[in-house]
């Protein structure tokens, strides 16, 4: 399903896919923030490793199927299953753009 992503948000989640830490990584800004069920990694260093740890270590892929803006903030909704309890489970995806850069993502699971 194409869901006419910017290119940044579009590399990230196809990075996903390929458990590829490196491409999820390319595109944050240096002082992104990345909120992940309420709890923040501020900056690439701590965003890396709660990515490795949490995502990559599981692995994690999120597949979006739904796509909308909201107040600025690109909203994805979708599946993500992996080698975690309860996968698959539905996430949101709230991204927050500086240009190019990711400013910030927030992630939630569906209770």
């Amino acid at each position: 399903m194409s869901l006419n992503l910017p290119a940044p948000i579009a590399d990230y989640i196809e990075a996903n896919r390929h458990l590829d830490l490196d491409g999820m990584m390319k595109y944050f800004a240096p002082d992104a923030v990345f909120t992940d069920n309420g709890k923040d990694f501020v900056g690439q260093a701590a965003i890396a490793k709660m990515l490795n740890d949490e995502a990559i270590a599981v692995k994690a892929i999120f597949e979006p199927d739904t796509a909308r803006a909201e107040d600025g903030v690109i909203v994805l909704e979708g599946p993500a299953h992996g080698e975690f309890p309860g996968s698959p489970l539905r996430f949101t995806y709230r991204f927050a753009m500086d240009g190019d850069a990711i400013k910030t993502l927030e992630t939630m699971v569906w209770a």
